[in-house]
């Protein structure tokens, strides 16, 4: 049973103050994921992290795992966000090849955590009953801003085949990468990616 503390502290965590502190306790959170990985992940390494006990983050979220994931989420909208302006410079060139290739320097930049979003993944295979929602979620964030810079005209059947097969594309050549550490072959595969897009858009000409 809760305390009138308890109480109290969950009533002040649902006002602007206290979302707030929440958003500000995860942006700390997510700078050390995005630094560190996920090796050694917990409660009490993010309370470090944050500045603050282990008590105070469960005051603002439903355990370690409701953490993670929320700051892991923050990390793939970051990479998202930053690789479709790479996309949209790109699209001077006109071209769904070009855009998906302005997509790989984000998507590598450790910057945006992608170690830990690779890292994530195997989570979601290790222990799909726990973390399945790395995957279901990496999947809905991906697939729309892949559809979105697929040209419009396209009929939308087409549109999701060829966002589909990128996203599986550059799935397995940033988890090749992570594992591997093959960066020819890597690189191979991308531009084997882009040529299939080049043919799949001369379809249109």
């Amino acid at each position: 049973m809760q305390s009138e503390h308890e109480k109290g502290y969950r009533r002040s965590a649902g006002t602007a103050r206290g979302k707030a502190r929440r958003q500000e306790l995860l942006d700390r959170v997510v700078a050390d994921l995005a630094e560190h990985g996920l090796v050694d992940f917990s409660l009490r390494r993010a309370a470090r992290a944050a500045g603050t006990t282990h008590k105070v983050l469960l005051y603002h979220f439903d355990g370690a795992d409701d953490l993670l994931v929320q700051a892991v989420d923050r990390l793939r909208e970051r990479r998202i966000d930053n690789g479709l302006a790479a996309a949209a410079t790109a699209a001077a060139h006109g071209t769904l090849a070009a855009r998906v290739g302005a997509l790989w320097p984000v998507l590598v930049d450790p910057r945006f955590g992608h170690r830990v979003l690779e890292q994530s993944t195997g989570l979601a295979m290790y222990d799909p009953a726990r973390y399945a929602k790395f995957g279901r979620e990496a999947t809905e964030q991906y697939l729309p801003a892949l559809l979105s810079l697929c040209p419009p005209a396209w009929a939308e059947a087409r549109r999701r085949e060829v966002a589909e097969m990128v996203l599986a594309t550059l799935r397995g050549l940033l988890l090749d990468r992570v594992t591997g550490g093959d960066e020819a072959g890597t690189a191979a595969g991308l531009r084997a990616l882009v040529r299939a897009l080049e043919l799949e858009e001369a379809r249109d000409e």
